[in-house]
């Protein structure tokens, strides 16, 4: 029987972690932030909190990839040894690494658990992955610039190293996150996990004279825009079947440790559906594509893997930082599923739809504090009263008030409630023409 590929989704902290697991994917990758490329969502974690994410993710049968694909300096080697040992005591399913030497260094301190190489290393040719394959890499997680026929090489050469694939998620303007912009205009070095994302500012461009000492500022072109260097965001699930089809790709790799709960959820699952379709027989593009633009993105690319860079116009977002996707998230449910805290304004009377984790089943109810329904082939959530954890009643309550909000019923864990962006704008007294400035970092 032909084995599925695996979904592996980002972890920036437990609560996603469980999102993300509880949404589809077989597997997660993340961890505390020594040594993490993500400094930022690495703080959500601690060592206590990424040994009961792993224990979590093991009850159900999953895997947690430890991230330590930082590069350290040589002050901090006796660091990174012993914190590749303390995070090899949790049992993590691999550590994920980004350079020859940390390689060795994790193969001998935990040698019963599998390295997988980062896509920092830039592999994309069979001669580099043979010398990480000898060194004993179990997993490649390739460049985000290879190709689909770079990869089957690749697997030809090695057919025993597993390959993995970026397919969705911010993308960098440099080689897969080798850039020095950030750390020459802020001194956050992005190989050290601080990237401040200066590809994604507008920048004014000047032209000087130093003979002269004349400085003149040249007018950007009408449509164009000085988002010089911000890349689309990489979206494949309409290319699942040709990648599948391939037979040499191991994992599909989900990116963004430091994005929201509800862009976990919903990605996950988008990709989830995607691969299950896919082997039943029943691959539509469409159907994930309306779901992964509910979240807020860059406009969205097929990036390299299917079509090489030269042959690409269409990578790049030259008008803005980040737009708002086709919904807003207006809650999550706890992870009892007796309550739901607010993401969103919502106030009695306010109808919001329903977005189940992967196999959870939902009956209609209607009491004094709402109604649960079907109507359009999608479930809702009507509020017909809002009582907090405190039984006070309220007529609104907005983004940020932290008090749970008791349900009419009870609701899988970590469900979502979502409305249209229209109407989440309208409630903030904003139209869609007001774009957002939320710079999220990539992640690997």
């Amino acid at each position: 029987m032909e084995s599925k590929v695996e979904l592996l989704a980002p972890a920036g902290n437990l609560e996603k972690l469980k999102i993300a697991l509880n949404y589809g994917a077989d597997a997660v990758y993340g961890s505390t932030s020594t040594f993490s490329l993500r400094i930022r969502s690495g703080k959500e974690f601690d060592m206590e909190s990424y040994a009961q994410g792993i224990e979590y993710a093991h009850s159900l049968g999953k895997k947690v990839y430890a991230t330590v694909n930082a590069f350290p300096f040589n002050s901090q080697i006796k660091l990174y040894e012993n914190h590749i040992a303390k995070i090899a005591e949790l049992h993590p399913d691999a550590l994920i690494v980004s350079s020859p030497g940390v390689v060795k260094i994790a193969a001998k301190i935990a040698p019963n658990i599998p390295i997988h190489l980062s896509t920092q290393a830039n592999v994309m040719n069979a001669m580099d992955a043979e010398v990480y394959y000898d060194l004993g890499v179990k997993r490649i997680i390739v460049a985000r610039e290879i190709s689909l026929k770079d990869c089957e090489a690749i697997k030809r050469h090695l057919p025993d190293l597993e390959l993995e694939v970026f397919v969705h998620g911010s993308m960098c303007f440099a080689y897969s996150g080798r850039c020095l912009v950030s750390a020459l205009q802020t001194g956050r070095v992005p190989n050290r996990g601080s990237c401040a994302n200066d590809c994604r500012f507008p920048y004014e461009i000047y032209a000087h004279n130093p003979e002269t000492g004349t400085t003149f500022r040249l007018d950007e072109e009408e449509e164009v825009g000085t988002y010089i260097m911000n890349a689309k965001d990489m979206n494949m699930a309409s290319h699942i079947d040709e990648i599948l089809s391939s037979g040499v790709i191991d994992s599909l790799k989900i990116e963004g440790r430091t994005k929201s709960p509800y862009y976990v959820g919903v990605v996950t699952k988008a990709y989830r559906h995607a691969i299950d379709d896919y082997y039943a027989g029943n691959f539509e593009a469409s159907r994930y594509q309306e779901e992964l633009h509910t979240t807020q993105n860059r406009g969205f690319t097929d990036a390299y893997l299917i079509s090489r860079p030269f042959e690409k116009n269409d990578t790049q977002s030259h008008k803005f930082s980040i737009q708002y996707g086709t919904h807003q998230v207006a809650g999550l449910v706890a992870e009892d599923g007796k309550s739901w805290k607010c993401k969103d304004k919502t106030c009695i009377g306010d109808r919001v739809e329903i977005v189940l984790p992967i196999g959870a089943k939902l009956e209609a109810v209607e009491n004094e504090l709402g109604r649960v329904y079907m109507e359009d082939n999608k479930w809702w959530l009507e509020v017909k009263k809002l009582i907090n954890s405190e039984g006070k009643e309220l007529e609104c309550v907005h983004s940020g008030y932290i008090k749970p909000i008791t349900l009419p019923t009870e609701l899988p864990s970590y469900t979502i409630l979502r409305r249209e962006i229209a109407e989440a704008l309208e409630k903030k007294g904003l139209t869609s023409e007001s774009t957002p400035m939320n710079l999220e970092p990539r992640c690997d």
